[in-house]
This record gives C-alpha cells, structure tokens and sequence, in this order.
C-alpha cells in the first residue's frame, strides 16, 4: 500500500470497556469542522448475519450472504475477516485504501486477531486497547445494561480477560476509569500520529517547497 495522507486506526476492547462510546465521542467531537485534515469515519464491516431491529445497510454493516462473502475471501477484498458463531465479519480492502488516500482517518473496531491480520499489512496502523478499570467495574457495566441473563455475563467475562491478555501486542493502551480523560488520551493519540513527520511532509509540501525556495 502506498503512503496515504490519512491514518488507520485499531480500537480493540472487551465488551463493556466502552469502546464503541469513545469512538462516537470522538466523532462528535471532531464532525463540526470542516478542515479535510480533521476528518474522520468507522469502517463499515462485512457481515453475513441478519440485521438486527434499527440496522441499516451500509451504515451499521454491508449485509451480505455467505455465498458473496466466501467469493470476496477468494478475490482477496478483505484486509482481515473471522467467522464468529456461524456469521462471517470482514473489513474490506478497497474501501479503507481509498479513505485513507482522500486524507480521511480511519477507525476499525475488530477485536485483537483483526488486529494482528491488519497489522501485519499495514504495520503505520496505530492500535490502541481500551481497557476497564478492573474487573468489578467491567461485570457492573455489563450487569446495568439490563440486556443479558448471568450465564451470557458469565460467558462476556471469560471472553474479555481473553481479550485482555492480548493487551501488550497493542501500541497504545487507554484504561476507561473517567470517560471525558479517556476520550482526551484518545484524541490526543489521534493528534499525535496526525501531527508526525511522515504525514505532515505529504500534508504541507508546497510550504516547505516555498519556505526553502532561494
């Protein structure tokens, strides 16, 4: 891939450390300017399931069939895929390269094999893991959200230290005890990669073209 203006990012989190809420966040924070530079987007997954009440295609997934899934596997359109519970979930290709050369960024929410098969790729990607604060607090959050039985709790549990032991394979960590600190590290990670040589070169070349003309 060749250098592209925008940059990717890798948010990977147990559920309930409140990943997808500082990502939104961060979104809103940042969709009423109207510099190209300050633009940024979630990638829209692939995905073979059903939609769910409220989904909308192409905003929440691409809903495809497996059959159309398996044949864009083969034409190699996906920068990592996974079958989870019988439902295949996919981030494709042309679609991220081509955002990221508009100079737009962008946000995966895959979990930490996503990660790997993303970086592996494309080893500029930032990746940065979303940790709870302790494990009271993460079974608390998934309790209040008053939508599973204690066996499903128990199961999102044993799925999220699974989660967490990958921690160290990611590049920067954000622990979500205060959600407005959190959501300052995070833009603060954003402003970071925007602000690095290799970018900024590419960004402003006909000012240091005209600052070091004779």
């Amino acid at each position: 891939m060749t250098q592209a203006l925008g940059n990717l990012f890798i948010l990977a989190a147990p559920s309930g450390a409140g990943k997808s809420s500082l990502i939104n966040a961060l979104l809103d924070k940042h969709q009423d300017t109207n510099m190209h530079s300050n633009q940024m987007q979630v990638s829209v997954s692939h995905t073979t399931r059903d939609p769910r009440p409220g989904e909308v295609d192409g905003v929440h997934y691409h809903f495809v069939s497996k059959k159309e899934f398996k044949t864009l596997i083969d034409e190699n359109a996906f920068f990592e895929w996974a079958e989870v519970f019988g439902n295949y979930y996919g981030t494709s290709r042309v679609v991220i390269e081509q955002t990221l050369s508009e100079g737009i960024d962008v946000f995966l929410d895959i979990d930490w094999q996503g990660a790997r098969q993303v970086k592996a790729q494309i080893p500029d990607t930032a990746t940065i893991f979303v940790a709870p604060p302790s494990k009271n607090e993460l079974r608390r959050r998934l309790t209040e959200r008053n939508q599973d039985s204690e066996e499903v709790i128990k199961s999102r549990m044993e799925k999220a230290v699974a989660e967490i032991s990958h921690y160290h394979e990611f590049d920067f960590i954000v622990v979500n005890d205060n959600f407005d600190a959190a959501l300052s590290e995070l833009d603060s990670i954003v402003s970071a990669r925007r602000l690095r040589k290799e970018k900024q070169v590419i960004r402003h070349a006909d000012l240091f073209d005209g600052l070091l003309a004779d």
